[in-house]
């Protein structure tokens, strides 16, 4: 992550080539983003096909995420030791197969095996492939390319959850993976045919293989601990506690090992300026916050109101109309303006939105579900550009890489993180509202007594009678339970404003924003 690769200095490509490649680098993009967002809808009929529970199905997600941020780090060595082409269509390829495994996948153990791998091989396509456009085009014409490369970033999430639905819906869920074949396929033939006499300068470079290991061992502890901690009662299990200790411990050693070795595998140091550490902190914050929403959402439509895969993901599907439509505003406004306004805007709406889904209730329709997704769109476009530009501002052009892979890295496993924590703390929460209203359900309640007569009268027995009153009251539980995440998820993005202003006005430069638009 520290360094960047050497390259010959090619001529941009003309014509229909740069069509083609362009359009290869944007299918191959569009594939691996679209699967950070395809499975979401689907997590419920992966569980229940499985034979797990849907909260355990979110590992489908948060395996994959651990694994793509931890292989981000590894992207510069790699694209000095065997090149950039080669790395990008071997990282596509793998996916590939990868996800014809995934499709397989006959248990869940296995899946999220295969989900990890899918995300390690990963690692490397988002930032060579802006690399890649970058190089194909004029330096003239370098914002168009960046603006091009941002749409397939921002219809990606768009898609992922309505073809997802869609495909669960209406044929099985291994085919959210299959899909993936023959795109990456076609994807993989025409960049090595366009782009393979265009290689950068190899280089055998040492790797930080002690820095890379400790790397694994604490983000996958820590990853593993906040999955598996519910299901083993957090640390009241052996199991949690020595993973909590594991995690710990290879962190600061971690920590220790990267601020003395001479090629750290990520370059802490970038932390010691304002702007990159406050910046990197409100941005994964946020982004954690973000992602553990938009997984958390349809997982409450479709287990408690009866919503289907293809419903639910119409309901996420517009969250990227406005941001497709605003993020080139943006990108443009930037170039004039302080970008700490901006960023302070995302995190208002981000806050409107989640305190307008805090008021849902069980009677809540289509419409109004949906209207809260419409306006996150706003959030999104002011949110990715002009943090990412706060970020990588006031920094030389030659630590641009370096920190642009660090505060990703950061970003995908705070997503990961974010997402773990808030179905952990919905399924408390619902815990708790559950025995709360149980408690008003007993021969004293006069609301109870006419109900349960009500229903035994229609021609229930009693035991299904208090049946069908536990399941309204889960359905109730689980919904006070959204509103708690919800809620306190608008007041942590309000928190991380201070954030913002703690950092410093710099004018964004053009690497910044280049690698602004890369940290979708």
């Amino acid at each position: 992550m520290a360094s960047t690769p050497n390259f010959i200095e090619q001529p941009p490509l003309e014509g229909s080539m740069r069509t083609w490649g362009t359009l290869a680098l944007s299918a191959a993009t569009f594939m691996n983003i679209l699967d950070t967002s395809i499975a979401n809808v689907s997590l419920p009929a992966i569980a229940g096909d499985l034979g797990v529970s849907p909260n355990q199905g979110t590992w489908v997600i948060t395996s994959f995420a651990v694994a793509n941020a931890i292989s981000v780090p590894l992207t510069g060595w790699l694209s000095q030791r065997f090149g950039q082409v080669r790395v990008f269509v071997t990282s596509v390829l793998l996916f590939v197969l990868s996800s014809w495994m995934c499709g397989l996948a006959p248990n869940m153990t296995t899946l999220i095996g295969f989900r990890a791998f899918q995300g390690f091989v990963a690692g490397p396509m988002i930032p060579l492939s802006q690399s890649l456009l970058l190089a194909s085009y004029p330096k003239a014409l370098a914002g168009l390319a960046m603006a091009m490369w941002s749409m397939t970033v921002l219809i990606a999430p768009v898609v992922g959850p309505l073809l997802g639905g869609w495909i669960t819906d209406n044929i099985s869920w291994p085919w959210i993976f299959f899909i993936n074949i023959p795109v990456g396929i076609i994807a993989a033939v025409a960049i090595w045919s366009i782009f393979r006499k265009r290689e950068n300068v190899i280089h055998k470079l040492p790797i930080d293989t002690v820095g890379l290991i400790a790397l694994v061992i604490w983000v996958g502890a820590m990853q593993i601990m906040l999955d598996k901690g519910k299901d083993l009662d957090w640390f009241h299990s052996s199991v949690i506690v020595a993973l909590a200790v594991t995690a710990v411990v290879g962190f600061i050693f971690f920590l220790i090992w990267e601020l003395t070795e001479k090629h750290p595998v990520v370059d802490l140091t970038l932390f010691k300026g304002r702007n990159f550490w406050a910046g990197t902190v409100a941005t994964s914050v946020g982004y954690g916050l973000f992602f553990g929403n938009v997984v958390l959402l349809p997982l409450w439509l479709q287990q408690y109101m009866g919503y289907t895969a293809t419903e639910a993901g119409m309901v996420l599907a517009p969250v990227g109309l406005l941001a497709l439509i605003l993020s080139p505003i943006v990108g443009k406004a930037l170039g004039r303006f302080d970008a700490r306004p901006f960023a302070i805007f995302s995190f208002l709406v981000f806050a409107l939105v989640l305190w307008m889904r805090s008021l849902f209730n069980t009677q809540a329709d289509f419409g109004t579900i949906m209207v809260p997704t419409i306006v996150q769109g706003i959030a999104m476009a002011f949110f990715f550009i002009p943090l990412v530009t706060i970020t990588l501002s006031g920094l030389p052009q030659q630590r641009i890489p370096a920190a642009s892979g660090l505060t990703n890295f950061v970003r995908i496993t705070a997503g990961a993180f974010g997402t773990s924590i808030t179905t952990t703390l919905w399924e408390n929460r619902a815990a708790m509202h559950h025995a709360h209203l149980a408690e008003a359900v007993n021969n004293g309640n006069q609301t109870v007594r006419s109900t349960l007569t009500g229903m035994v009268s229609a021609g229930m027995s009693p035991e299904q009678a208090l049946a069908q009153i536990n399941r309204l009251a889960d359905q109730q539980a689980f919904m006070l339970a959204a509103n708690d995440v919800f809620y306190i998820s608008a007041v942590i993005f309000l928190a991380l404003i201070p954030l913002v202003y703690l950092t410093r006005h710099n004018k964004a430069g053009t690497s910044s924003a280049g690698a602004a638009a890369g940290a979708h």
